[in-house]
């Protein structure tokens, strides 16, 4: 079972969100639909659910075109940022919910809820109220009230952005274990790359409402189309270079990139591919003796110092790079920085 988007275009008066996406999710797949706000993400999804009227291309699932299927009838779960739980309902009857709205016989609604309940985290928590429960509670009912029916497509609309980060870091590493464990197909909507990377197995870069490259995760991440997507995935300098033999050599020293084929290059690099000398990191793909420059920034983030270095080359006058957490460095002080690959992405 699959589904499979061709050329769907929605317009909102003459503005058209989403132009000519096509998608396909095979079966058991993850995709998350990554992009920044207001780049047609939820639109494409709701869309998809039937939520929103297409101007014109096909939604179709196993061939079949869903344009006369109303959203109830599609077979699609769906989870949002909100969760819209019933607060007047206990655990027990939001999940529950969805299987009379299936028609799941009401003798099988106990040992379902048991089971849902087991499968998100929660056991035990039948009878509890759902304004009783913390906002990474609430998200694991609404995704387990969205799973009861067994949809035949999952689809999550931003579903831990209202978390707190250190929660929502968490819970997108049980969600990737849950849905791989119970091998649901499944379409994610998010703006956060590391939630992407963590729940799915392929990505979609969605901008303007056009889906700017889509692939597999890692090849993604490490070979941006352009110039653009590498910006939003996180590059924040970018250096030609020339490689030769499995290296690459750069105004920034030359670095160690076995895949990439002889000849001109456009690397992209972000902040943790220029490391302070001798910090570690992937050292043995660091070659040469990297390049000098003056602090003029130095911000401590968690597990590292982020750091601003003015290097007065031609080609750039500043980078971003990162340095140890114990670090002790201020504007002004001089640094060496060395390349470090797996901080680098390879631009178009």
């Amino acid at each position: 079972m699959s589904l499979s988007v061709r050329d769907l275009t929605v317009h909102y008066g003459s503005f058209a969100a989403v132009r000519d996406v096509r998608l396909d999710i095979a079966d058991g797949e993850v995709l998350a639909l990554l992009g920044p706000s207001g780049s047609g993400k939820s639109t494409l999804l709701r869309a998809i659910a039937g939520l929103e009227p297409a101007t014109r291309g096909t939604v179709n699932w196993d061939g079949e075109d869903l344009a006369a299927v109303p959203v109830h009838r599609r077979g699609f779960g769906l989870v949002f940022q909100d969760g819209q739980l019933f607060g007047h309902r206990d655990v027990a009857a939001n999940i529950a919910f969805g299987l009379r709205m299936h028609r799941v016989p009401r003798a099988e609604h106990a040992a379902r809820v048991r089971r849902l309940l087991d499968l998100v985290g929660l056991a035990g928590y039948e009878r509890r109220r759902v304004t009783e429960l913390s906002g990474g509670q609430a998200q694991r009912v609404a995704l387990a009230r969205a799973l009861a029916p067994e949809p035949r497509l999952l689809l999550l609309d931003e579903p831990l952005s209202g978390l707190d980060a250190g929660l929502r870091e968490q819970l997108a590493i049980d969600l990737a274990a849950l849905l791989r464990r119970s091998k649901i197909t499944a379409l994610l909507v998010t703006h956060d790359q590391e939630e992407a990377f963590t729940v799915a197995d392929g990505v979609a870069v969605l901008d303007g409402g056009e889906i700017r490259q889509e692939g597999a995760v890692r090849r993604v991440w490490q070979g941006p189309a352009d110039d653009g997507v590498a910006r939003f995935l996180g590059v924040t300098t970018f250096v030609d270079g020339v490689a030769s033999g499995g290296s690459v050599r750069t105004a920034l020293g030359e670095v160690a990139l076995p895949e990439v084929g002889d000849g001109p290059v456009r690397l992209g690099l972000r902040p943790h591919a220029l490391r302070l000398a001798g910090s570690g990191g992937a050292g043995s793909g660091v070659t040469g003796f990297g390049v000098a420059g003056e602090v003029t920034a130095a911000v401590h983030r968690r597990e590292h110092l982020r750091l601003v270095v003015a290097l007065g080359l031609p080609e750039m006058s500043t980078v971003d790079a990162v340095a140890p957490v114990t670090a002790d460095l201020r504007p002004g002080d001089t640094v060496r920085l060395t390349l470090d690959p797996d901080g680098i992405a390879v631009v178009g």
